[in-house]
Parts: structure tokens; C-alpha cells; sequence
């Protein structure tokens, strides 16, 4: 009992004595000369201090001068955006089978099949949620984002930076460039961001990059331009901004912005083995495609009709050819705009409807934004002279590539004294590669490892149809047509549906 009463005369004595240090300021520092600043009795709330009375503040508070810059540039910009920047929200039913249930669906081979379980199992739907990002392009409500955010879905809500969540439906998708265009209904005000100029960024400039990653809504990250005109292998119009802002699972969609606050790629892709590698889609190209999409739906590209590969430093010696850039066709169409347009295998495709063609996809990404019907120049180098032609534009139908990949492109190819085995076509040959009666050539049946062929990319079951760009229709011939050749010989190779060629090295 005498403990009990000890122990609440403490606490009366604790509540007067903490009473009299309120009353007194006595734990207030009597100055902060040494920090350059006022006492906190004369520091004002409006300072950005919390609203406590300063009597009781035995702490020193940063003092704030009169107009001085509290935020960096990048958290101006990043909120001069947050109201163009959305979170798109979809979902889509998918259907699957109920299972027997447990122990059953676990260990089927201990306890069999459940008894009285006959026929199909029953099916049920569920809602799959996911989640992206987009940007507003227009203040009636015209949204950017990625293909593969809505494609497939059933319903989509965009949340926007206030708080407002509105339904949204699909304009036009393209899966080629993997970009969407969707709409939320009756819009009138909303706060567009700008669209830059992808082409004229370089690597090292700043960027930020806004999104909505594992659901964490409107987060900014900041990084540079770490590289342009990147191939992730997903098409023909693979021209991918690299960027080591931070992009996750959900940034999908989301701008990525200049320091003036202008959109210069779509975020779209991630390598998952590094955190500081990421890649967007140039706004360019967006805007290339975009008045197709809100006025068809969909994109019409046009058609040229050729099977392109890089003019390698091989492939340039063996055709001596004096040029390092350009489109080495290495097959055309039959009937396709190039055929009847004149190019020939062989060819260099060096400009196209007056631009400079350095690589296979600048022919890509030209011949697609050439409108359907229209006649354009094209400049080849034949035989060390520049050849001029015109070829009609038609329309890229499913299915097909404006300019196509040569099969197995930058690969090269050999045989015998090279590392390679060869044989004729014979019934059975003809019969399990599916060749037509009418194609000739000899068969790589095998490819040693480590020879010159190996090194170059030749693989069995590869159709060598020319040696030297001239025609073989045995193994005896194309052997004494390798014999013959110097220290590189260039091939012709069928692979799949495509062609290509292939200068290989005896040297390795």
C-alpha cells in the first residue's frame, strides 16, 4: 500500500514540475546565433515550422529567407506535370477450370481421381487486374499509354493526380510499335503535357521520367539519356531511347520528359537483370502514328517488297563494295513494288524518298510512314554506280514487313574446306525442308564447330542456292566453285523464308 502511494505522489510531483517548465520556457535555447537565425519564439508559422507554440520548442528550426528557392527544378517540373500524368487501371476475365480441390489437385497419383467426378471440369470466370501508366495529349481527354497495357481488356479506369477516376475506352492500338490511344468521356479541361522532340535529345541529357510502378501512384525518378536507337529484337521499328531512370512494372505508359518538361519517349520496357536500364519509345514515332490511330483505329503502313540485312565489313569486302552503310537486299518480292520497281538482289539501298538510308531499319521506318500510292525515289549502288529508281508505294498487308530482316541477319556461311558439309537435294530432303519442285541448290548438312563457316553463322539445313553470286545446282559444283574462290567466298543461303548472304573467311 505505502508503494501504491509513493507511486502517485511521483506522478502529482511530475505533472507540477513539468507544469512550471511550460510556464517558464525554461527548456527554450536562449540563442541560435551560431546558425546564423532567430530564436524559435520569433521564427513565423507561416516559415514553414510546424504549428507548435514556441515556448515549448527545444529545437532549432532552419530559418527560411525572404524568397528563397526551397525546391530544385526537377520537383517544379514534376509537379507542373503530375496533372498530365494518369494511372491506367484495366482489368480482363479470363476463365479457368474449378479442380477437384485438395488432397485431389495436389497428389493425384496417391489419392486418383475424386469419386463421382465425370466429364469436363467446371469452369469459372475471374477479373484479372493490372495496372500501367499514360499521359493526356489533348485537353478532351486523349490519352497516350502502351499496347500492351489495354490490349485484351475488358474495362479501363484512368486515375488522375486529384483524386477523380474516369472510365476510359480504346481509340486505336498499334502492337507493331506497341503504342495505344484511349479517351475518358467528356473531357474538357484537362491538362495536356507538350510533345518534344525525340530526335533532337543525346545521350546525357537529363530526363525524369513519372509514372505509376507496382502501384505507387505519380513517382518520379530522374536519369539521363543513356543511348538512342536501341533493337530489343521486337520488330522492324525497333528505335528505343535508353534511359537509366528508374522504370519498374507499371511505368508502362508513362512519359519520360526533358528538363523543359516535354515528352520525348513513351516508357515501355525494362531489362530485368538491371535496375538502371530502361528503354521508351521515341515520341517521334508516336507522333508519326497518332493521327491514324484516333482516325482509323489502326495504322496502314506501306509496302516495299525487299528482304534487307547490314552491309557488314565482310560482306562489303566480298561484294566490293566501297560503302559501309545502306540496305544490302538480299531478296525482293516477286511482284512487290520493289520488283517492279527494278531492285535487285545485291542492291545497296542508300536513300529512299530523298532520306539517307544507314541502316536496314531507317528503310524500315520510312517505307512505313510513306503514304499507300504514292511514287518516291530510291537510290542503289549496283555493280560501284549509283543506280536511280521509283517505285509505287502499296499497302503493308497482315503478315507481311515493308522492308524485312533478312533471316538470321549479319550471319554469314561456308563449305567443305571451310568447315562445311554438303549434299544434294534429294526426295527426301525436299520433302522435310517443304522445298518446291522448282528450287535448286545443295544442302549444309552439317557445320563443323570452330571453323571459319561456324564462326560466320552457317547452319545445317541452310540452302545454299549461289557461290560467288553464281548459281549452284550440286555439292560437285559448289565444291569446285569454294576451290576456286580466294580467301573469301560469298554465299547465297535460303533459311526459311528469307535469304541472305554470307561472306565467309578461310583465315577465320
Amino acid at each position: 500500500m505505502a508503494r501504491v502511494i509513493q507511486v502517485a505522489v511521483g506522478v502529482v510531483l511530475g505533472a507540477l514540475a513539468a507544469y512550471w517548465v511550460l510556464r517558464s520556457g525554461a527548456l527554450a535555447p536562449k540563442s541560435v546565433a551560431s546558425h546564423g537565425g532567430s530564436p524559435p519564439s520569433e521564427i513565423s508559422a507561416s516559415a514553414g515550422t510546424a504549428t507548435v507554440s514556441p515556448a515549448a520548442r527545444f529545437w532549432t528550426d532552419f530559418p527560411m529567407e525572404q524568397g528563397g528557392e526551397k525546391h530544385s527544378r526537377i520537383a517544379k517540373l514534376a509537379q507542373d506535370a503530375a496533372a498530365g500524368v494518369v494511372n491506367v487501371h484495366t482489368s480482363k476475365t479470363v476463365t479457368r477450370e474449378i479442380g477437384p480441390g485438395f488432397p485431389f489437385e495436389m497428389f493425384p497419383d496417391i489419392f486418383g481421381a475424386p469419386r463421382g467426378r465425370r466429364g469436363p471440369m467446371p469452369k469459372q470466370e475471374y477479373k484479372v487486374p493490372s495496372l500501367g501508366s499514360g499521359f493526356v495529349i489533348s485537353p478532351d481527354g486523349y490519352i497516350m499509354t502502351n499496347n500492351h497495357v489495354v490490349e485484351g481488356v475488358d474495362e479501363i479506369k484512368v486515375y488522375f493526380s486529384d483524386g477523380a477516376i474516369r472510365d476510359a475506352k480504346i481509340i486505336g492500338r498499334d502492337p507493331k510499335t506497341d503504342l495505344a490511344l484511349i479517351q475518358v468521356a467528356n473531357a474538357k479541361n484537362l491538362q495536356a503535357l507538350p510533345l518534344g522532340d525525340s530526335d533532337a535529345v543525346l545521350p546525357g541529357d537529363f530526363v525524369i521520367a513519372i509514372g505509376d510502378p507496382f502501384g505507387l501512384d505519380h513517382t518520379v525518378t530522374m536519369g539521363i539519356v543513356s543511348a538512342k536507337g536501341r533493337e530489343l529484337g521486337q520488330g522492324p521499328y525497333d528505335d528505343y531511347i535508353q534511359t537509366d531512370a528508374a522504370i519498374n512494372p507499371g511505368n508502362s505508359g508513362g512519359p519520360l520528359l526533358d528538363l523543359d518538361g516535354a515528352v520525348i519517349g513513351i516508357n515501355s520496357a525494362i531489362n530485368p537483370q538491371a535496375n538502371t536500364i530502361g528503354f521508351a519509345v521515341p515520341i517521334n514515332l508516336a507522333k508519326e502514328i497518332l493521327p491514324q490511330l484516333k482516325a482509323n483505329g489502326s495504322v496502314t503502313r506501306g509496302w516495299l517488297g525487299v528482304s534487307v540485312q547490314e552491309v557488314t565489313p565482310e560482306l562489303a569486302s566480298a561484294l566490293k563494295l566501297d560503302v559501309k552503310e545502306g540496305a544490302l537486299v538480299a531478296q525482293t518480292t516477286p511482284g512487290s513494288p520493289a520488283d517492279k520497281a527494278g531492285v535487285q538482289r545485291g542492291d545497296v539501298i542508300q536513300a529512299f524518298n530523298g532520306k539517307p538510308v544507314v541502316k536496314p531499319r531507317d528503310l524500315s521506318r520510312t517505307v512505313a510512314s510513306t503514304p499507300v500510292g504514292s511514287s518516291v525515289p530510291i537510290e542503289v549502288l549496283r555493280d560501284g554506280k549509283t543506280v536511280k529508281l521509283s517505285a509505287k508505294i502499296e499497302k503493308l498487308a497482315s503478315g507481311e514487313e515493308v522492308a524485312q530482316a533478312s533471316a538470321g541477319e549479319q550471319e554469314h556461311s561456308g563449305a567443305d574446306s571451310l568447315g562445311l558439309q554438303i549434299t544434294d537435294i534429294d526426295d527426301d530432303i525436299r520433302q522435310q525442308l517443304e522445298l518446291k519442285p522448282g528450287v535448286k541448290g545443295v544442302i549444309i548438312a552439317a557445320v563443323d564447330p570452330g571453323s571459319p563457316a561456324a564462326d560466320a553463322g552457317l547452319r545445317p539445313g541452310d540452302l545454299i542456292v549461289e557461290v560467288n553470286k553464281k548459281g549452284v545446282s550440286s555439292a560437285e559444283e559448289a565444291d569446285k566453285r569454294i576451290a576456286a574462290a580466294g580467301d573469301s567466298v560469298l554465299f547465297l543461303v535460303k533459311r526459311g523464308d528469307g535469304t541472305l548472304f554470307v561472306a565467309v573467311n578461310r583465315k577465320g
